[in-house]
């Protein structure tokens, strides 16, 4: 999916927006043991509550694309012959009112997940009636189609802490009690995926806050996938260890900065042209960089090798998760953030044999918020 796309999802879950009508799941305590399951009604709620309710659901729809919304993708024979899409397919088509295929749902996750905290399991069922566009995209014309689609949204509940509240109608202090809480979601999922604003029976759109964590076992026992995306966190430390072994000793402050400002610049071009699809690069964009600034054929090669045996072959990358949105310069005792735009400010140089990082100071210059002069 696009951002587009879960942009025009995600404002499904307004008050006045929705067709969901109940929202049912479990609560599951730290031992990992199911104690108790609901199915209630928003209507019946207050609004307030069932505002809330629609907005933890709505934040498994958020974060980055590829980074924390990643697209699970099913082949046609999965499709036609897996279990585990046979009933991701009946979960939908019975609008989660079948309770034996919520119950396995229930448990497939259960089993799956080690978690420190209790949590919940939501579900909540939608048909949207998909409204299609004029030419000009301008006016909205009769809906064509509807999108029956399900959320899966899996949330921590933690324990406040005691505190010290004030109860001014009373004029005194008062010791407020600690109680349960629903975080924000950690992990969910939602079936089918809206791609090009229809139903994709061959792809499911997986949430994770947690960029570091495969999620493996939730993906056997939920989708019967044994090979797992690699995490955005771990994609970029697998990226910055492939530059510093395979640059050996061309890996200096060009050479990243080069990098770094090529993938930062497709970032910004994409993000200014308001491109629909989403932004990816192969490794030919990295190596373009890598050539640009002088790196030797023999280097080349040798990233052209360990990028294959990292990422795999003909791979697409997210730039995004390859480079922090700062410029930052570290070592053990100093620590150095530029801005991306500006990289230029700063080199090394070695003089008289010793190393130095250098920092042009065109503007003004604060130490602990005292402004200094540099003496000639």
């Amino acid at each position: 999916m696009i951002e587009k796309e879960i942009s025009e999802i995600r404002r499904r879950f307004r008050y006045d927006k929705t067709n969901i009508t109940k929202v049912r799941g479990c609560y599951i305590n730290e031992s990992g043991e199911i104690i108790s399951e609901f199915y209630e009604s928003l209507g019946l709620m207050p609004q307030e509550q069932a505002e809330e309710l629609l907005t933890i659901l709505k934040k498994t729809l958020s974060g980055s694309i590829g980074k924390n919304l990643i697209d699970i993708e099913f082949s046609t024979h999965e499709v036609l012959e897996s279990p585990h899409h046979k009933a991701l397919m009946e979960l939908r088509k019975s609008a989660l009112s079948d309770d034996a295929l919520v119950k396995e749902l229930y448990e497939k996750i259960r089993s799956s997940l080690k978690m420190d905290t209790a949590y919940l399991i939501l579900l909540a069922s939608d048909r949207y009636d998909v409204p299609s566009f004029s030419k000009n995209d301008d006016e909205e014309e009769d809906s064509t189609e509807i999108f029956s689609y399900y959320l899966c949204t899996i949330c921590p509940v933690k324990l406040t802490k005691n505190a010290l509240g004030f109860h001014a109608h009373e004029n005194k202090f008062c010791n407020i009690r600690p109680d349960y809480v629903i975080a924000p979601p950690s992990l969910g999922f939602m079936f089918p995926t809206f791609d090009d604003r229809t139903a994709n029976i061959y792809k499911t759109l997986f949430y994770t806050r947690d960029t570091k964590d495969d999620h493996t076992e939730l993906f056997i026992n939920l989708f019967g996938k044994e090979e797992t995306p690699m995490p955005a966190a771990v994609q970029k430390e697998t990226f910055e260890s492939l530059l510093t072994e395979t640059m050996d000793a061309e890996c200096n402050m060009n050479v990243v900065k080069s990098v770094q400002n090529e993938l930062r610049s497709l970032i910004d071009e994409h993000k200014e042209a308001k491109k629909a699809e989403t932004l990816v690069i192969d490794k030919e964009v990295v190596k373009g960089a890598l050539t640009a600034c002088g790196v030797s054929e023999e280097h080349l090669n040798a990233f052209d090798a360990r990028f294959d045996e990292e990422f795999g072959e003909k791979v697409e990358i997210h730039p995004s998760n390859l480079i922090d949105k700062n410029f930052e310069v570290k070592m053990t005792d100093v620590s150095i953030k530029v801005n991306p735009d500006r990289t230029d400010l700063v080199r090394t140089k070695v003089i008289d044999g010793v190393k130095y990082i250098l920092i042009r100071a065109d503007d003004s210059v604060e130490v602990n918020g005292v402004r200094i002069r540099i003496d000639q």
